[in-house]
């Protein structure tokens, strides 16, 4: 057994520039791992809180209280843990915590040292993070959605609908992947900058819009495609459309459209746009607390889209299999900062997995040089991967850590494609009865 010796929180800063907490976990051997809390921009009321001081400084979004907590509370609690025992770990900082919101020690504080743990034990045991969290079960590479203009709580708000993604079905491999989100990529911004002068990228890396409405968006990105030499079905659209932004229950308000939907509306302004375009994935097409608008669009959405829960169920097991029993959603983003934990995270995946959902791992529009993210997607077979555009540093190190793992599989690597998506995969690529468990 390798002892926790000791746990180190710091201020560091984030890809929006923003102070966020990285943690240090080191144990009795001198091996040590590292982990850094991304954070959001547009949040599902019910995911776990992270903390932050307020007041002036830092813009009041300085994590001071919470690195004291990790540094006194937190790193009390672990000493002399065994690092192998992430279960135990994180049962432990929630016991200490007590509040179903993470509230009190912050979802910040939890899931950065929750995941140095992680990484702490994976290099115990000398083992790639990867292949450490398979434990000797079969792992895949997962499909990326990459995402190619950025809007909603990403790009100021500039349009409604907050991520206009890409999926590159034809591709036969994750450097194949890449290759063609490059080429789409670069074609988008070749068409932006003929439309006007460039605005720059949003803050997951894609383009920023300059868009006079959301189906603009869906057109620019359609060309885009055609641009690049994909529009014979080799490379489809997703759409995050985050409702809760613009939406409450039963009424919608996108600002673009300058008018107030009943749900009935929104939902067939969305259900138009999938008859129109591309599209094979949906994201949180409706309000986070609008439950009857989820039922309602899963069974009026064709059967081969993929309808992707992320605010209305804040990768939480209980959500999850709620949403499933209401035949809402079909497949679900796993975010590790909304649950708090990685074991946490882990209840959340293997409940969709177990019902034949889609699995996406996701990263945050607030994020770091961290490439944890990379690591669970594949070591835990979720099949899709998404964490932004094809720029920005803190995105491109996710991408290119996919690529090294890919390589270093060599022949054992199996790429997920889009079997992986929820709609259209064939049986057998997640297994219900995957065994990833912790101690």
């Amino acid at each position: 057994m390798s002892k926790i010796n000791r746990v180190i929180g710091r201020r560091i800063y984030d890809s929006r520039g923003r102070p966020t907490i990285e943690v240090e976990v080191s144990v009795s051997t001198g091996i040590s791992g590292r982990g850094i809390a991304p954070a959001g921009a547009s949040r599902g009321i019910h995911e776990a809180l992270e903390m932050r001081d307020g007041g002036n400084l830092l813009g009041g979004f300085d994590v001071s209280r919470a690195i004291a907590l990790v540094n006194s509370e937190i790193s009390d609690a672990l000493a002399g843990m065994d690092v192998h025992n992430q279960r135990q770990v994180d049962e432990t900082m929630i016991a200490l915590d007590g509040t179903a919101s993470k509230s009190r020690l912050g979802a910040n504080s939890l899931i950065a040292t929750s995941m140095a743990v992680l990484n702490a034990a994976a290099a115990h045991a000398r083992q790639p993070l990867w292949r450490y969290l398979s434990n000797g079960k079969a792992a895949r590479i997962p499909l990326p959605e990459i995402q190619i203009f950025g809007g909603g709580a990403h790009a100021g708000r500039r349009v409604d609908i907050q991520d206009f993604l890409i999926v590159p079905l034809a591709a036969e491999s994750f450097s194949q992947a890449m290759i063609m989100a490059s080429d789409v990529y670069w074609a988008a911004g070749a068409i932006m900058a003929e439309k006007s002068p460039p605005s720059g990228v949003a803050d997951e890396g894609g383009w920023w819009p300059n868009f006079a409405t959301n189906e603009e968006g869906l057109d620019i990105l359609a060309r885009s495609i055609r641009r690049a030499g994909y529009d014979d079905g080799r490379v489809a659209i997703s759409l995050d459309i985050a409702a809760s932004e613009f939406g409450r229950s039963n009424r919608y308000r996108p600002a673009l459209e300058g008018r107030d939907f009943t749900r009935e509306e929104w939902m067939n302004v969305v259900l138009q746009w999938i008859k129109r375009y591309p599209i094979v994935s949906v994201e949180d097409p409706m309000s986070d607390i609008d439950t009857d608008g989820m039922i309602e669009f899963t069974r009026a959405a064709p059967r081969d889209i993929q309808i992707i829960g992320d605010d209305y169920l804040v990768t939480n097991a209980g959500r999850i299999a709620e949403a499933h029993a209401d035949d809402a959603c079909n497949a679900v983003l796993i975010k590790p900062n909304q649950a708090g934990t990685i074991t946490e995270t882990l209840a959340a995946l293997t409940a969709a997995q177990a019902v034949h959902w889609g699995t996406i791992m996701s990263a945050r529009s607030g994020e770091s040089e961290d490439v944890s993210i990379a690591h669970l997607a594949v070591g835990w077979n979720a099949g899709q991967l998404k964490v932004g555009s094809f720029s920005r540093s803190e995105r491109m190190a996710k991408w290119n850590e996919v690529l090294r793992i890919e390589e270093m599989m060599g022949g054992e690597a199996q790429f997920a494609g889009k079997a992986a998506l929820s709609g259209i995969r064939t049986a057998g690529i997640v297994s219900a009865d995957a065994d990833h468990s912790f101690k």
